[in-house]
C-alpha cells in the first residue's frame, strides 16, 4: 500500500535522524532474533535423524521408545543415551556404555556395523540449553563465562546468555501490549474529557485525582498474594494503574483545538463529534502523545524489572531480567551477572528512547532534517 504524501515526509524526517534510524534497525534485528528464541537456545534439537527419517523435536512430543529407548515420556536429548541411540541407530548397547559408543563411532570404529542410512545425527541450536535447562557445570554455580556457557550460568546454573535472550523478548513484548493498552485507554479518555469539557471533565478529572492516588505497588502485593502472577494479569494491573499518564496531555491537546476555526467550520457543516474529534483533533494531539511514549515504554520496563526484582512480578522459574539482577545482588562474587544485567536494561532502554525521539520529530511539522 502506497503511503500518503504526509506519511512519506514524515518517513523522510525519521531516516534523516540517523541515530534514531540506527535505534530502529538495530532494535528491530535483535528483537527480531529474540522472536525465535527457541531456534537460538533450546534443550530439544532442531533437527533430529534417525534410522533414515527426520523428526523435529523443537515441533513435536516424541517419547523416548520412538529412538528405541525404554521409557514412554519425552525423551530428553541433552542425556548421553539419547544421544547413542539416535546416533548408533537405536544399538541396545547404548543402555550399557553410551560414553563408549560414541566415543567408537567418533573414532570410526562401528562405522561398517551401523549399514549406512542407520547411523544418525542431531542438529541442535546455537546455544544448546533452555532458560530454564540446570546444566550439569561440574562445578558451584554460578560459574564464569567460558566456551559453553558465553555468559555464565546463574546460581541454579541456569545459561545466563539463554534467560538474557529469552527475557528480551519477554520485556520487550510485556512493554509493547502494555503501551498499547494504556495509549488507547488514555487517549479516549483525554479527547473525552477535552472535547467535551465542563461537567464531563469535571467529573472525569475528580475520578483521575482519586485513581492516581491509589497505591498501585500495594494492590500488586495484595493481588499476589492471591493469585499466581502470570504475563497477563500483570498487564492488566499495570494497564489499570497506567492509563492515566496520557489522560493530562490529551486532554490539554483537545481542550486547545477545540475552538479552532476548522473544527467549528466542521461542526457547521455537521459532522459528528466521533469523527471531530479522532480525524481532525487527535492528528494535532499526536506529537504530544509521542512524546510521552519513551517514558510509558520504559517505564513499563522498569516497573516489570523492580516488581520482578521484590518478588512481586513474573514467576521465579520465568525469563526475568529483574530476577537476573536480583541473583547479581545476591552473588556479588560473580560480577558478570550484574554487567549482563547493565548493559542489557542500558543498549534496550537507549535504543527504544532513541527511536522514540525519531517518531516524535517526524510527527512534528515544524521540524525538518536534512
Amino acid at each position: 500500500m502506497a503511503l500518503s504524501p504526509l506519511n512519506r515526509r514524515r518517513w523522510r524526517n525519521f531516516r534523516a535522524n540517523r541515530r534514531a534510524y540506527w535505534s530502529l534497525m538495530i532494535f528491530a534485528v535483535l528483537f527480531g532474533l529474540s522472536l525465535f528464541a527457541e531456534f537460538l537456545a533450546n534443550d530439544k534439537p532442531l533437527l533430529v535423524r534417525y534410522r533414515g527419517e527426520l523428526y523435529a523435536p523443537i515441533f513435536r512430543f516424541y517419547p523416548e521408545t520412538a529412538f528405541g529407548g525404554d521409557f514412554q515420556t519425552e525423551a530428553i536429548y541433552r542425556d548421553a543415551e539419547v544421544q547413542c541411540l539416535i546416533v548408533a541407530g537405536g544399538m541396545e548397547d547404548c543402555l550399557d556404555d553410551p560414553e563408549g559408543i560414541m566415543s567408537a563411532i567418533h573414532e570410526g570404529a562401528y562405522s561398517d556395523g551401523l549399514e549406512g542410512f542407520r547411523q544418525g545425527w542431531i542438529l541442535w541450536p546455537p546455544i544448546p540449553y533452555s532458560y530454564d535447562t540446570i546444566n550439569d557445570i561440574g562445578t558451584t554455580a554460578p560459574s564464569t563465562p567460558d566456551a559453553r556457557h558465553w555468559l555464565g550460568t546463574d546460581d541454579t546454573a541456569r545459561d545466563v546468555l539463554a534467560r538474557v535472550i529469552y527475557g528480551f523478548r519477554l520485556s520487550v513484548g510485556f512493554a509493547l501490549v502494555v503501551t498499547l493498552t494504556t495509549s488507547l485507554i488514555g487517549i479516549a479518555a483525554g479527547a473525552v474529557q477535552g472535547y467535551f469539557g465542563g461537567l464531563t471533565d469535571l467529573i472525569f478529572q475528580r475520578v483521575i485525582e482519586i485513581w492516581g492516588a491509589t497505591p498501585s505497588l500495594y494492590v500488586i502485593i495484595i493481588v499476589a498474594a492471591i493469585w499466581q502472577m502470570d504475563f497477563w494479569l500483570l498487564v492488566i494491573l499495570m494497564t489499570l494503574f497506567g492509563w492515566t499518564a496520557l489522560v493530562g496531555v490529551v486532554r490539554a491537546e483537545f481542550l486547545r483545538a477545540r475552538n479552532f476555526e476548522y473544527v467549528r467550520a466542521a461542526r457547521a457543516l455537521g459532522v459528528t463529534d466521533r469523527v471531530i474529534m479522532f480525524r481532525h483533533v487527535l492528528p494535532n494531539a499526536m506529537v504530544a502523545t509521542l512524546t510521552m511514549l519513551p517514558f510509558i515504554i520504559t517505564g513499563t520496563i522498569g516497573s516489570l524489572a523492580a516488581l520482578d526484582f521484590l518478588g512481586f512480578g513474573m514467576p521465579s522459574s520465568a525469563p526475568s531480567l529483574g530476577e537476573l539482577t536480583l541473583q547479581a545482588k545476591r552473588n556479588l562474587q560473580a560480577p558478570w551477572l550484574a554487567f549482563t544485567a547493565f548493559f542489557t536494561f542500558a543498549i534496550m532502554l537507549s535504543l527504544l528512547v532513541f527511536i522514540f525521539e525519531g517518531v516524535r520529530d517526524a510527527f512534528d511539522p515544524r521540524k525538518t532534517f536534512r
